[in-house]
C-alpha cells in the first residue's frame, strides 16, 4: 500500500524502517565507505538539531556545496525536517558562480567539502563535510509541526548550455507529484525483489540536479536500494565496479553511455559486426550470443537509466542490441525532473516515454512542449526574493512529437534550431548525429553562424588520431538533405569540447570562443615541451586525464609520454585492444579467493604451525616491538627490503591478531613469471612455477604490485583488502637493497598511504646483509640460527590526510630509518 505523503520529511521515517539496509556506498580514497539507512537517519536528525541550536528556522536558507555522500544527504534531509530551504550548488561550479548564488539567497549556514568552502571564502558560518559528525550536536530533532506540501523544498540555480543561470524554487508538492505515481507503479514489482539480492544503483550524477536527486534521494528509500556514488567517469573503471560490486543499474548522462560503448568496442573486437549479424534475434538468444559482454558487467546488472541530455539513437540501439534496457526520461529543473518516462518493462525505443500522471502536455504550433500541473515550479528566485510566474503553462523551449501510442519523441531545443534564409529549419541534433556516426569523429557540436547567405550551421569537431575532418564532414553530408549540408567547420584544438557537469556540450561557450578568436588557427598544435614527470606525477596525471576525458589510459602508454604533444596524441587516440583486453597474456591477477574464510583458516594454520616454526628454526630472529597500543583499524605496514625472505620475518615479528590479517604486496613481475611458468632458471622449475604461484598466493595472501605500470589497479586492490579488515604490507623501496642501507622510497608509497587513510606501522629488518649478498651471489651465507637477524617493529604512526603524498613518503622513510 502506498503511504500518503504530505511532505518529503516522511522519507526520513522510511530510512528508519530500513535501518539495517545499506543506504550509501561512496569512494573514500582507495576504499569504500558504507552507511546504513539507520545511521543516515541518525545523522540527518542530528543535523536538524544543529539547525535548531543555531536558531536557523523555517524559510531560512542553507547553501550546500560538495561531492555526493552521506553528509550531503544528511544535511539536505536535515533541512527538510525543519522547513529550512537547502540551496544545492553543483560541485563542478566555479567559485564565482557559488558566490553569486550565496549573494542571491543570503544563507544562514554553508555546508560542503573543505576545498569548496575555502574557495567560497564566505563570511557565513560553515561546516565542512570532512569533520561533519564531530562538528554537529549529538542531540536529535524531528520534523516541525507546520510543514506542508506547498512549503518551499529547495532552490536550484541552473545554468543551461545556452541560457543564463536562474534560481528555480521547488515545493514539496512539485516533487511528490512526480514521486507518487512512480511509487504507486513500483508496488507491482517490489514483491519480486525478495527473490533477488538488494537493488544497487551506481549513481554518477550530482545531487544538485533534479534527475540526480530522483535516483539518489527520492526513489532509493522506497525500494530500498543501495546507492553507490561515483564521480570518476572512466568507462573501464565503471564497468569493473559494476561487475565487482554487483550493481543492478547505472544512472548516468548519455555521454557516459557513449564512453562505455567505445570501451566495449575496444574490449571486444568485432562486437559491432556481431551486433549487425544478430539482426532480429529474440531476447534470450541475443543474451546468449553476447553473454561475454554481460559477464563483463556481472549477471546482476540489468539496465542503464539515462537523462540530463539527449541520447543518440545509435548508442541506444547498441545497448538494446546487446540485451541491456536503456530507460530514458524527459524533464527539466522547472518541471521538477520528470515529464515523461520510459517504462522499464515496456520500452518504446527512440522515445523518452509516455507523459506521467499529474502532468498535462500539449505542443505549440511550432512543436514546442508546453506543460502544466503540480510538478511545475511557478516560482523563481531573483534579486534576493521569490517571484511568482504569471502563466500556468511552462514553455519548455524543447521541440517534440507525440506518436500514436502517446510516446514523446524529443526533437531538440527551440532556440537552437537554425532557420535558414530559405525558411527551412535545421535541427543541430540531426547534423550532430550524422557527424557522430563517422568513425573518425570523437565528438561534434553544431551551432548557428551568420554568413553572407544568411544563417548556416557551423560544426566544431574533435577528431580521433589527428584525422583531417574533411572526409568525415563529407561522410555526414552524404546522409543529410541538401538544405542540411555542413559547409563550415572548425577543428577544435583540445581533446574534448567544453561541457556542463552533466555532460552537455556548452554550445554557448564553443560559439563564444570561436567568435572571440581565442582559438587562433583552429587545430594548431603548440610547440612541444618536456613534462618532466616522476612516477607520482604520472599517477596524478593519469587520474586527471581519465576523470576529465572519461577514457582509460594504459599505464605502459603513459610511460612513453615525454612532451605535451605526446600527451595530446595519447588522449586523441583510442587505447589499443591489448591494453584493456581481459585475456591479454601478461595481465596481472588480483585474487580475492585468498580472503575466503576457509582459505583464511588454512593460511593461518600454516603460518602458525609451519611458517613461524620454520622461521624460528632456520633463522632464530630477534624481535623488538616498540608499540603496545595497537589500533582497531587495519594498518599500512612498511618495511625495508633486503631479501626475498623479508615477508616471513615481518610476519614472524607481528602480534597474532595483526599477522593473521595481513595482505602482502609482492613484486608483480615475479608473480607473473611464477604463474606463467617462465624465467625460473631451468625447465623443471618453470613447470613447477604455476604451483609455486598458487602456494605463495594462498599461504601468504599476496597480491601483485607492478613496478613499471598498472600500479593503480594494485592500489585499488589494497583499498579493497583494507575494507575487508586486512593490514597491507608493502616494501616502499620497490626493489631489494641487498644491504642495510635504505634505497630511495617510491613516491607512490605516500600516495598509497594518503588514499588508504589508515595508520602506518614502520618495520626495520637488520642483520640480513650477509644473507642478502650470499643470495645475490648464489652462495650460502652463515646465518643459520645465528641470531644476527633482528626485526624492529616501530611505533604506529597515525593517518595524516592533510599532508601531501611527498610529505607522507618522507614520514614513512624516516619512520623506518629511525629504527
Amino acid at each position: 500500500m502506498v503511504p500518503t505523503r504530505t511532505h518529503l520529511a516522511t522519507l526520513v521515517d522510511d530510512f528508519e524502517r530500513r535501518a539495517e539496509h545499506i543506504a550509501i556506498v561512496v569512494p573514500q580514497g582507495l576504499r569504500r565507505r558504507r552507511i546504513t539507512y539507520g545511521a543516515l537517519a541518525a545523522l540527518t536528525r542530528r543535523f536538524a538539531a544543529e539547525l535548531v541550536s543555531r536558531g536557523i528556522v523555517k524559510g531560512d536558507r542553507v547553501l550546500l556545496w560538495g561531492e555526493n555522500g552521506p553528509e550531503w544527504v544528511a544535511a539536505f534531509f536535515g533541512c527538510v525536517l525543519r522547513g529550512v530551504v537547502p540551496v544545492p550548488v553543483d560541485f563542478a561550479s566555479a567559485a564565482e558562480f557559488a558566490r553569486r548564488v550565496e549573494a542571491e539567497v543570503s544563507p544562514k549556514l554553508v555546508v560542503g567539502s573543505r576545498e569548496k568552502l575555502a574557495a567560497l571564502a564566505s563570511a557565513q558560518p560553515s561546516i565542512p563535510f570532512e569533520n561533519f559528525e564531530s562538528a554537529i550536536v549529538r542531540e536529535r530533532a524531528g520534523v516541525i509541526d507546520d510543514l506542508h506540501e506547498d512549503d518551499r523544498l529547495q532552490i536550484i540555480f541552473t545554468s543551461g548550455t545556452t541560457g543564463e543561470p536562474k534560481g528555480v524554487v521547488h515545493t514539496h508538492r512539485n516533487v511528490l507529484a512526480s514521486l507518487t505515481p512512480i511509487e504507486t507503479e513500483m508496488q507491482k514489482y517490489l514483491r519480486y525483489q525478495r527473490i533477488f539480492r538488494s537493488l544497487r544503483i551506481l549513481h554518477t550524477l550530482p545531487l544538485s540536479h533534479v534527475f540526480g536527486q530522483f535516483m539518489g534521494l527520492w526513489i532509493p528509500p522506497l525500494v530500498p536500494a543501495e546507492v553507490h556514488y561515483e564521480s570518476r567517469l572512466v568507462a573501464a573503471d565503471l564497468r569493473e565496479r559494476i561487475h565487482d560490486e554487483h550493481i543492478s543499474m547505472l544512472v548516468s548522462v548519455p555521454r557516459v553511455l557513449d564512453l562505455i560503448r567505445d570501451d566495449l568496442l575496444v574490449h571486444f573486437p568485432g562486437l559491432d559486426e556481431r551486433i549487425q549479424a544478430a539482426g532480429k534475434m529474440n531476447a534470450w538468444w541475443r543474451w546468449w550470443r553476447f553473454r561475454k559482454v554481460h559477464r563483463a558487467f556481472g549477471f546482476k546488472f540489468w539496465a542503464f537509466v539515462c537523462g540530463g541530455a539527449t541520447l543518440s539513437p545509435g548508442t541506444e540501439q547498441f545497448f538494446n542490441a546487446l540485451g541491456f534496457p536503456v530507460i530514458e526520461g524527459y524533464g527539466m529543473t522547472e518541471t521538477t525532473a520528470l515529464i515523461s518516462l520510459n517504462h522499464p518493462f515496456k520500452l518504446a525505443r527512440g522515445t523518452v516515454g509516455k507523459v506521467l500522471p499529474g502532468r498535462e502536455v500539449r505542443l505549440s504550433e511550432e512543436g514546442e512542449v508546453l506543460v502544466r500541473g503540480d510538478t511545475i515550479s511557478n516560482t523563481t528566485w531573483h534579486g534576493g526574493q521569490a517571484q511568482q510566474l504569471d502563466s500556468e503553462w511552462l514553455a519548455t523551449g524543447d521541440l517534440a512529437e507525440i506518436d500514436e501510442q502517446g510516446h514523446l519523441r524529443y526533437r531538440g531545443r527551440k532556440k537552437e534550431v537554425i532557420v535558414t534564409a530559405s525558411g527551412l529549419n535545421i535541427y543541430p541534433e540531426d547534423l550532430e548525429a550524422a557527424l557522430d556516426a563517422q568513425a573518425d569523429v570523437k565528438v561534434a557540436t553544431v551551432m548557428e553562424t551568420q554568413t553572407d547567405h544568411g544563417p548556416e550551421p557551423l560544426a566544431a569537431l574533435v577528431m580521433n588520431n589527428s584525422v583531417d575532418p574533411a572526409a568525415a564532414v563529407a561522410g555526414a553530408n552524404s546522409k543529410l538533405a541538401d538544405f542540411q549540408q555542413i559547409r563550415r567547420w572548425v577543428l577544435w584544438p583540445e581533446p574534448d569540447l567544453p561541457r556542463t557537469s552533466t555532460g552537455k556540450v556548452l554550445r554557448r561557450e564553443v560559439a563564444r570562443r570561436i567568435a572571440s578568436g581565442e582559438l587562433g588557427d583552429a587545430g594548431a598544435v603548440s610547440e612541444p615541451g618536456e613534462l618532466n614527470l616522476d612516477s607520482l606525477g604520472r599517477v596524478q596525471l593519469q587520474s586527471q586525464i581519465e576523470e576529465r576525458y572519461g577514457i582509460s589510459v594504459d599505464d605502459a602508454a603513459l610511460q612513453n609520454v615525454r612532451t605535451q604533444q605526446d600527451l595530446n596524441e595519447l588522449i586523441a587516440r583510442r587505447p589499443a585492444a591489448p591494453a584493456v583486453t581481459r585475456k591479454a597474456p601478461d595481465r596481472h591477477i588480483y585474487p580475492r579467493w585468498t580472503w575466503n574464510p576457509l582459505q583464511n583458516l588454512i593460511r593461518n594454520a600454516f603460518q602458525e604451525t609451519v611458517g613461524r616454526s620454520f622461521t624460528w628454526f632456520l633463522a632464530k630472529p630477534r624481535v623488538r616491538v616498540h608499540t603496545r597500543n595497537w589500533p582497531d583499524s587495519p594498518m599500512l605496514i612498511v618495511c625495508n627490503h633486503v631479501t626475498s625472505y623479508d615477508p616471513a620475518f615481518v610476519l614472524y615479528a607481528l602480534p597474532p591478531h595483526i599477522r593473521r590479517r595481513t595482505a602482502i604486496a609482492m613484486f608483480a613481475e615475479m608473480l607473473l613469471d611464477f604463474r606463467k611458468g617462465r624465467n625460473q632458471g631451468n625447465r623443471i622449475l618453470d613447470l613447477l612455477g604455476p604451483g609455486a604461484y598458487l602456494l605463495i598466493t594462498g599461504l601468504f595472501n599476496v597480491f601483485p604490485l607492478p613496478q613499471q605500470s598498472g600500479f593503480r589497479r594494485s592500489f585499488r586492490h589494497a583499498g579493497e583488502a583494507v575494507d575487508r579488515g586486512y593490514n597491507v604490507l608493502v616494501f616502499p623501496e620497490g626493489e631489494r637493497s641487498w644491504s642495510e642501507n635504505l634505497l630511495p622510497f617510491m613516491r607512490g608509497s605516500g600516495l598509497l598511504w594518503k588514499d588508504l587513510g589508515v595508520p602506518a606501522l614502520p618495520v626495520r629488518l637488520k642483520g640480513l646483509g650477509e644473507l642478502a649478498q650470499a643470495h645475490k651471489n648464489k652462495q650460502h651465507g652463515n646465518w643459520f640460527r645465528s641470531g644476527k637477524i633482528e626485526v624492529d617493529v616501530g611505533e604506529v604512526i597515525p593517518a595524516q590526510p592533510e599532508k601531501s603524498p611527498e610529505e607522507l613518503t618522507e614520514i614513512l622513510r624516516k619512520g623506518i630509518s629511525d629504527l
